[in-house]
């Protein structure tokens, strides 16, 4: 497996993660973990798009494997 299918599969994991944090987010009703939750979500998001960057780099340079 190249590293580009690792990095692709870890970023479809991480937009599962922040799917899931979402719901938990919408179905919580206490602030306090509202609030803990939506932070998480937050640096999930941060991670998701710094994936993605390296999604769109891996496969400028390794595009025989796309």
């Amino acid at each position: 497996m190249t590293i580009g299918a690792q990095v692709k599969g870890c970023y479809s994991a991480i937009k599962s993660v922040e799917a899931s944090l979402q719901l938990l987010t919408a179905k919580t009703n206490e602030q306090e973990q509202q609030i803990k939750l939506m932070e998480a979500e937050r640096m999930i998001t941060e991670i998701k798009n710094d994936l993605r960057h390296q999604v769109i780099q891996l496969s400028k340079e390794e595009p025989q494997y796309q």
